[in-house]
């Protein structure tokens, strides 16, 4: 399936994809800023997690999923995982060159803006953090404002996110994993925790919990979704893609996993019920 800006029309629907349910997090972000639009999710549960799939595997899947969402019309595309920007992006732009595509990395610019004492704490999969894109941006940012980056892979976080299990308890096994992860973190100094997987933000409050269960000093917790959706809308605007007359905005989402896990999530997450369909793409 090829992409022509000639024929694409500003009421055709936008594609987002993710391994799994956490790119609802950056969908959330997308409703909030350009209510009017059409949003189609795929999650590739069914081949979840990325982050224990080879670099091809996320590439082949990436193209995959953007020729279905393509085929349904998607006039710009979000990789709303930080694991197929990383592996799969330049790929996906090499194939369509004139598709609008937002991609997700782990906010380290911004982090060291904010950040008060430049120590930084990066909380992403494991895959993420070898990614040769991630490290250039840690020595490329490192470099340019002193800061420090602490990379601490989360194994397992996604998984239990995926499941909806968010930490509500702080007795559960996902407060116990984010007590493992963060407190080495804290006990080092960081002052900012990136959030470098779009599962992450579904965990927000557990996360704050337990920085709190550590330490009275503000921690301040970095999520890109808001940048991703504010640099999709001006690609949107470069093109003249973005719709402004649509009273009644759909979203479908499709799944290649069970189709109640997918509906579960947008309802858990999101407090939505949209259609969703099982493909096996």
């Amino acid at each position: 399936m090829t992409f022509t800006a000639s024929t694409a029309r500003p009421n055709a629907p936008i594609g987002i994809f993710d391994s799994g349910v956490g790119g609802l997090s950056v969908l959330r972000h997308i409703r909030a800023q350009l209510p009017q639009e059409d949003l189609m999710y795929f999650a590739d549960s069914g081949y979840a997690p990325y982050g224990d799939k080879t670099e091809q595997q996320v590439v082949d899947r990436s193209l995959a999923i953007t020729a279905f969402l393509l085929q349904q019309g998607a006039k710009a595309l979000v990789v709303a995982c930080n694991t197929a920007t990383i592996a799969a992006i330049k790929a996906l732009r090499a194939r369509y060159p004139d598709l609008p595509i937002v991609g997700v990395e782990p906010g380290l610019k911004p982090a060291a803006s904010i950040s008060r004492n430049g120590k930084i704490a990066v909380l992403a999969t494991e895959r993420a953090l070898r990614g040769d894109k991630l490290l250039a941006l840690r020595e490329q940012v490192s470099a340019a404002t002193g800061a420090t980056f602490i990379l601490q892979p989360c194994i397992g976080l996604a998984d239990r996110i995926e499941q909806c299990e968010l930490g509500n308890d702080p007795t559960d096994a996902t407060s116990a994993m984010l007590e493992r992860y963060i407190a080495p973190m804290l006990a080092q100094g960081v002052d900012t925790l990136v959030l470098g997987c779009t599962h992450y933000p579904f965990v927000q409050d557990a996360i704050v919990r337990t920085v709190r269960a550590h330490t009275q000093e503000t921690i301040t917790l970095v999520d890109t979704g808001d940048a991703v959706a504010r640099q999709l809308a001006r690609l949107l605007d470069a093109a003249s893609l973005r719709r402004i007359d649509n009273d009644a905005p759909r979203l479908q989402g499709y799944t290649t996993a069970k189709v109640e896990a997918l509906a579960k999530a947008f309802s858990g997450l999101l407090d939505l019920q949209p259609p969703v369909t099982h493909l096996s793409v």
